[in-house]
């Protein structure tokens, strides 16, 4: 979006923001469509796609926006094309002279400061399609605001307080003399990943974890050891003992450390630096008879440690290891226990 606006290249984004039943992405999933046809983020690999980027390429032409929609009505059947049985509307608005690249910008920088954030986007007013205006809620105040309606700027705050377990949601909210379609969405900072001890498991853990956009850093007690260490891009490499490593550290809750020093007594010492962190996972790997140790020798004990890491898929090679415990921290954000998507009756997004 910044490299878009920076340039002044042609571009419109492709918002979903209302499913209903099962549906390949959900509601605040969006794709970025260029003048040339490349897409950034594509919102799915079926005609719903391929319809999407048509549609946009022709709102980049014609300057004015459009809400897609995708059901037994449209022209497009999702029962039939997409086969999950599923119904979507996606707004789609042009980029060129907006204010888009302002908001993306005040939006970026309230992640980079590792803050929750919820994003506003009214598109319609009284059903008619409009071009998108924006606000941005971060740490109980408003960063950035284009509605100019105190009133519906009020009705946003009670709706934020209201709806505080959904990620994503379009919302009909009264505004000056008019009902107002608002998607609310919950945006994250990016998870951060930290592994402790240098091996190519630890490797192999970092790499996995950029390929899913999170921050990534090694961490080792020796800086010989950092040094050698073969590290994917954008990783950094951390120098820091077990008692200096929650000041060296900015850990949150939308962070994960694994420990995996390959050593009982380092392993021990570094979780007890972990106990009480605010992260969203703690594991450490190792064999159930050495994890089952590593629990006794802890004191306090840490009751929600995942060891050993990872989901139990028979892994082996360190490959295979990091991918069962990147399965197993995706499963813990989300909430869910990570069994087969064959025996769960909401294979797709409900």
């Amino acid at each position: 979006m910044r490299d878009a606006a920076r340039s002044g290249q042609a571009a419109a984004l492709a918002t979903i923001t209302t499913t209903r039943g099962a549906t390949f992405r959900r509601a605040g999933a969006r794709m970025l469509v260029h003048a040339d046809g490349r897409v950034v983020c594509e919102l799915s690999g079926g005609c719903p796609q391929r319809d999407i980027v048509q549609r946009a390429l022709g709102v980049i032409t014609s300057g004015r926006p459009e809400l897609a929609r995708y059901n037994t009505q449209s022209g497009l059947d999702v029962l039939m094309e997409m086969g999950c049985g599923g119904e979507l509307e996606v707004l789609i608005e042009p980029l060129a002279d907006s204010t888009a690249g302002v908001f993306f910008n005040a939006l970026a920088a309230c992640l980079e400061g590792r803050r929750d954030v919820v994003a506003a986007t009214l598109f319609a007013l009284d059903g008619g399609v409009m071009p998108p205006r924006r606000a941005l809620w971060c740490g109980g105040e408003w960063h950035f605001d284009e509605f100019g309606d105190s009133g519906l700027r009020d009705a946003v705050v009670y709706a934020i307080a209201s709806n505080s377990a959904q990620r994503a949601a379009t919302l009909r909210l009264p505004a000056a003399g008019a009902m107002a379609d608002v998607l609310l969405e919950r945006i994250e900072p990016p998870h951060a990943l930290f592994a402790i001890g240098s091996s190519a498991t630890a490797s192999a853990l970092l790499s996995a974890g950029r390929a899913l956009g999170w921050q990534t850093t090694l961490v080792d007690s020796n800086p010989e050891r950092l040094q050698e260490a073969v590290l994917p891009p954008c990783t950094h490499a951390v120098h820091a003992i077990p008692q200096s490593l929650r000041d060296v550290l900015p850990l949150d809750r939308y962070s994960s450390v694994v420990v995996m020093t390959h050593n009982l007594e380092q392993d021990l010492a570094w979780l007890a630096a972990l106990h009480d962190a605010p992260v969203a996972y703690l594991g450490a790997i190792g064999s159930r008879e050495r994890t089952s140790r590593m629990r006794q020798g802890l004191s306090p004990r840490i009751t929600d440690l995942h060891a050993p890491a990872g989901l139990d898929i028979g892994s082996e090679t360190p490959a295979e290891i990091a991918l069962a415990i990147i399965a197993e921290i995706v499963g813990t954000l989300n909430a869910r226990g990570g069994g087969s998507l064959r025996d769960n009756s909401n294979a797709l997004h409900p």
